[in-house]
């Protein structure tokens, strides 16, 4: 015991990135070759067992979350959430993607693309809200679907987690590149980048300002979460002041000429934008990591969730509805559109600014990213389906420092070579996928809970789920492969009735404690067949990439992930059943050292110091 309880203490002491062998593979599964042999045998049972369980809300807010040895200091509220809100969404699309989709898909009509991205965004939004009051930790949605869809569906949403952040951090460190040439005045965006002949188009361009302004961004996030939020804040005031100054300058420059062909592309082009500038709202969700450091999560997390998609939605809006009007869509530069708009319309000092602002709002995004996926992975590795070793929260800092160093590190070499484009596809996939399946935890969550419901309620709920589900992915299918409409008559009724039988024929098994998602089954139901929907819109390409990473995952769940984290949760069941029988003895023991000191039982003290042991 003196060994062990001395390992403990060591490894609740130390620092930084430092490791043992344990740190990385300590379950029984991993201990010898005969072991993994073993287990990899048992992999069917053990799937099973890990596809129909579920975690419980206090197995999460606790046991769980006891495994990172220090907690996360609380130290934010609803304030400190609204800015970080504002600085993680806006600058991770806006200046990077709206030039691009205007010029290739949507023109002028990139506002309308920029109005569905965020409905979309909105209802995902009170989706997480909902979950983050109730489940406040760092997990964020990888813990919400591990409670209500078990763990193999939450394990094959953290894999697209965390891909979504890594990929998201790698854009916008190009784009920041992109708008600082923009500054020192190079007319090529690419001045700054090493051209690697004889590679691919999307991979050529080697871009070592971006791994620099990552690896600085690391420092900050790795420090302290209050340090960051204040920097956060203090940064996300001058980059407001710059939007604000964007709009009212650049609609000054308003020519509605250019509205007259305001949708080149078509409903088509607009949808396919949109599929691709929701980009620009993710990092809403990184706030939702926030609330196991959240003083009152209550009040604090819907304030700050809600409030800060509140305002940036209507900004994006007004900032595309801006540049469609300063510019011809013809003419809108694909890389840094604003700071080019400027100066296409007389205004060269403005352009200097404005890149300075985009800047500063890329820093922010970027900031809040690294602090959001950092405790995404913690949470992942306190249940052991990746190495424990990323969910130790350093006891000075209060930050998960590995889990940060090894993202930010990930997103660095993604960086260096990769195209905006590419990237900006791949996010938009993953990001619609993990809020389709939130969304539909939440209706699981609403309608579903073991023992209350009933069977038969059980039966017509699962149906309407089904329906809603294959009703929004035969529109989404149909919208990819013609312009037709006639399917929709059939699938949209078919979504109507699926979200109504729920609304009738199913009774709510449980509601929320302390904030709800109002309008429950419609909003959830929503939010579902409108991200389903945006999936229709991204390139095939695209899929056939989130396909082959899907893959990777899965491959590593089945070697690793799926035998580390069944370890743990039986070894966890395995103290509290043992935790629960020492209570019981502790008070045989009590009972029976009180009989003996009364002189009524003398003889059993011996044995019954003997019967614990045994």
């Amino acid at each position: 015991m003196g060994a062990g309880g001395g390992g403990d203490d060591e490894g609740i002491r130390r620092r930084g990135c430092t490791y043992r062998k344990d740190d990385f593979l300590p379950e029984e599964s991993f201990q010898s070759w005969g072991n993994y042999v073993n287990a990899l045998k048992k992999t069917p049972f053990r799937f099973v067992d890990r596809v129909l369980s579920r975690s419980a809300d206090s197995t999460e807010l606790v046991e769980v979350k006891a495994r990172s040895h220090h907690e996360m200091k609380k130290k934010l509220n609803w304030w400190d959430l609204i800015w970080f809100g504002i600085g993680v969404v806006i600058g991770a699309g806006i200046f990077a993607l709206t030039g691009l989709e205007a010029r290739r898909h949507a023109g002028a009509a990139i506002v309308l693309s920029y109005v569905v991205s965020g409905v979309s965004a909105m209802l995902s939004v009170f989706c997480y809200t909902e979950f983050a009051v109730e489940i406040p930790v760092a997990g964020g949605s990888f813990a919400y679907l591990r409670v209500e869809l078990g763990d193999f569906v939450a394990f094959i949403a953290a894999g697209n987690i965390l891909l979504e952040y890594v990929i998201s951090g790698a854009a916008v460190a190009r784009s920041w590149t992109s708008y600082f040439t923009t500054l020192c005045n190079r007319s090529d965006t690419n001045d700054f980048r090493i051209i690697a002949h004889g590679f691919p188009e999307d991979y050529k361009y080697l871009d070592p300002i971006a791994v620099a302004v990552l690896i600085c961004i690391c420092c900050l996030a790795v420090l302290s979460i209050k340090g960051s939020s204040r920097l956060n804040y203090i940064a996300s005031i001058f980059h407001i002041i710059v939007i604000v100054f964007i709009i009212i300058a650049g609609l000054t420059k308003a020519d509605t000429k250019n509205y007259i062909d305001f949708a080149p592309f078509g409903p088509r082009g607009v949808f396919q934008a949109s599929a691709v500038v929701f980009f620009a709202y993710v990092g809403f969700d990184a706030v939702s990591t926030m609330a196991e450091e959240t003083k009152n999560p209550a009040k604090d997390i819907p304030i700050g969730l809600v409030g800060s998609m509140v305002i940036v939605t209507v900004l994006y809006c007004l900032l595309a509805l801006t540049l469609g009007l300063m510019q011809p869509y013809n003419q809108i530069d694909e890389q840094a559109a604003f700071p080019v708009a400027f100066q296409a319309v007389g205004m060269g000092w403005a352009k200097y600014l404005v890149a300075a602002g985009a800047l500063e709002g890329m820093t922010s995004a970027l900031l809040g990213g690294a602090v959001g996926q950092a405790r995404y992975l913690t949470h992942i590795a306190r249940t052991h389906m990746v190495p424990p070793w990323f969910a130790q929260v350093d006891s000075k800092t209060g930050t998960p420092v590995n889990a940060t160093v090894t993202l930010l590190a990930a997103t660095a070499v993604i960086a260096f070579f990769t195209s905006l484009d590419v990237l900006a596809n791949l996010v938009s996939i993953s990001t619609l996928f993990i809020f389709s399946l939130v969304a539909i935890a939440l209706l699981v969550r609403r309608y579903y809970v073991s023992g209350v419901t009933t069977q038969a309620n059980r039966n017509k709920f699962i149906a309407c789920l089904f329906i809603i589900i294959s009703s929004s992915i035969a529109t989404s299918v149909y919208w990819s492969r013609t312009d037709d409409w006639i399917a929709y008559v059939v699938t949209a009724p078919l979504w109507f009735l699926g979200t109504l039988g729920i609304w009738l024929l199913v009774p709510q098994a449980r509601s929320p404690k302390l904030w709800g998602v109002p309008l429950v089954p419609w909003l959830p139901s929503l939010s579902i067949a409108i991200n389903i929907f945006l999936l229709g819109s991204i390139d095939h390409a695209s899929f056939i990439r989130f396909g082959v990473w899907t893959l990777i995952i899965l491959v590593y769940y089945f070697i690793f992930g799926l035998h580390a984290s069944y370890d743990t949760v039986k070894d966890s069941e395995a103290k509290r059943l043992e935790g629960g029988r020492n209570n019981e003895l502790r008070k045989v023991e009590a009972a029976r050292v009180a009989t003996r000191d009364s002189g009524l039982d003398g003889g059993s003290g011996s044995n019954a110091s003997e019967t614990p042991a045994s």
